[in-house]
């Protein structure tokens, strides 16, 4: 019967298995210090559903626990149990783990090694599925703010509308008061008579500015007023249509947020650089 053999590929152990229902021969490629016995055999049963049994046993017949990591497994000969065939398995070479690095001298060195050839092989697959997360968020938030991105856009319209109104209602005031004032100074009174009363007309407005800063705590200019009025319709209007401002609010900043995180993650100073790469680039620049 075809052999199960281990060998190492790229600095990581590949374990080749003849599957019994598909009478072929598949390669799992394992992860050393990460992986398990319990993580090979697992996906043993994922690639060929008609497994049922499996266990790994050392040559003396005693059963590996599945906790066992891979690095453990591969340094010395073990058994392999799929159904009911066992096939003996003999390990790599003890030197084929060292001699991934000629720096490493200690396991916490290869292990610190595993650990970036892990990262390097899996952040790139990370980030695409980041986001994918992400776009489905945004996708979801779109769909749910849509109804009341068209209400606010009526609201808004109506809004404008009344503060165009103010605006221009406040230019024909001024335009009628100007008109009254060149009326009774120079047909039908004197400049003498008129002036106490433009004097007290213009404190009169004076006053009103003032009585406008204690209500708003604002210094009266009228982009500010004009804002203020468009702020008190549309938030008038929103309330008699029951439109959820907050609910709105939120959404809207949920979406900036996958905006600002999907900017990051495509941005290239964020892909596969370490920290130190990045500070060399940053000093360059």
């Amino acid at each position: 019967s075809p052999e199960v053999t281990v060998e190492y590929r790229s600095g990581l152990p590949s374990v080749t298995v003849p599957l019994p229902s598909k009478n072929d021969r598949c390669r799992f490629t394992l992860k050393p210090i990460s992986n398990t016995v319990g993580d090979f055999l697992r996906y043993l049963k994922d690639e060929d559903g008609g497994i049922e049994r499996t266990a790994v046993y050392t040559t003396d017949d005693v059963k590996i626990a599945q906790s066992t990591t891979i690095d453990q497994l591969v340094q010395n000969d073990f058994k392999l149990l799929i159904n009911d065939t066992t096939y003996t398995v003999q390990a790599p070479e003890q030197g084929r783990l060292l001699s991934m690095s000629e720096d490493v001298t200690t396991m916490d060195d290869i292990k610190a090694m595993i650990s970036q050839l892990h990262t390097s092989l899996n952040i790139e697959q990370f980030q695409l599925q980041r986001e994918q997360d992400i776009l489905k968020k945004m996708e979801d938030l779109q769909v749910e703010i849509e109804p009341l991105e068209k209400v606010r856009k009526e609201l808004a319209t109506r809004a404008e509308k009344r503060t165009t109104f103010i605006v221009y209602s406040g230019l024909a005031y001024m335009a009628l008061q100007f008109g009254l004032f060149a009326r009774l100074t120079w047909w039908e009174y004197s400049w003498d008579i008129m002036e106490p009363v433009t004097y007290f007309t213009g404190y009169a407005m004076s006053m009103a500015a003032y009585a406008y800063f204690i209500v708003t705590r604002q210094e009266y200019v009228y982009q500010d007023a004009a804002d203020r009025q468009y702020l008190l319709g549309f938030h008038k209007k929103a309330k008699k249509v029951k439109f959820d401002v907050q609910k709105y609010n939120f959404l809207k900043s949920q979406i900036y947020q996958c905006e600002v995180d999907l900017k990051r993650l495509r941005d290239p100073l964020q892909l596969h650089l370490p920290m130190k790469d990045a500070e060399d680039i940053a000093r360059q620049d």
